[in-house]
C-alpha cells in the first residue's frame, strides 16, 4: 500500500484577507501549466480571468520563456517572441482561479479587489498505460498530471 503524504501550501498566509483554492492531478502538461502561472502571478484576478479567456479563445499567447526551443513566434509587441495558445491548461487553471474567487466571496473578501500572491504548480502522479503493439510488444503511454496552488490576497 501507498501512502501519501498531505500536499500543503507552499506559503503561509493570513487567512482573513485570503483565499485559496488547489486542483491536484489535473492531467495537462506540466510545461504549459508553468508558463501560464508564471504570466499570471502577481495579476489581479479580474486581469487573469480575461486574459485565460482570450488564450482559450486564441486570441492573445502565453509567453513561453523557459520552454521555447522550436516554439514559434507570436506577432505583436509582446516582449518576447515566442507564444503558444495552451487551450487545455487554460482551462483547468481558469477553473481553479474561479474555484479560488468562490472561497473570497464566501469568507465575505471583495471581489472587486482581488489579485493573485502566488500561484505554483507541481508534479503530480503518472498514470503509466501499456499500449499493445505487434508480435507481443507493447509501448509505454503515460500521461502526466500536475497539482496547481493558488492564494488570492485582498489589495487596498
Amino acid at each position: 500500500m501507498i501512502m501519501m503524504g498531505k500536499l500543503k501550501y507552499k506559503i503561509q498566509v493570513n487567512p482573513e484577507k485570503t483565499a485559496r483554492a488547489m486542483g491536484r492531478n489535473i492531467p495537462i502538461s506540466r510545461k504549459h501549466a508553468r508558463e501560464i502561472c508564471k504570466s499570471i502571478n502577481g495579476m489581479k484576478l479580474d486581469e487573469a480571468i480575461k486574459f485565460l479567456e482570450d488564450v482559450i479563445a486564441m486570441r492573445r499567447p502565453v509567453l513561453f520563456r523557459r520552454h521555447c526551443k522550436k516554439v514559434g513566434h507570436r506577432k505583436g509587441k509582446l516582449g518576447w517572441p515566442a507564444g503558444r495558445y495552451p487551450v487545455k491548461a487554460a482551462k483547468a487553471i481558469l477553473k481553479i482561479l474561479q474555484h479560488a474567487k468562490a472561497n473570497a466571496e464566501y469568507k465575505g473578501l471583495n471581489t472587486e479587489k482581488l489579485r493573485i500572491k502566488h500561484i505554483s504548480t507541481n508534479k503530480g502522479i503518472t498514470i503509466k498505460r501499456y499500449m499493445p503493439r505487434a508480435f507481443g510488444r507493447a509501448t509505454p503511454k503515460f500521461q502526466e498530471t500536475v497539482h496547481i496552488q493558488v492564494i488570492l490576497e485582498e489589495y487596498h
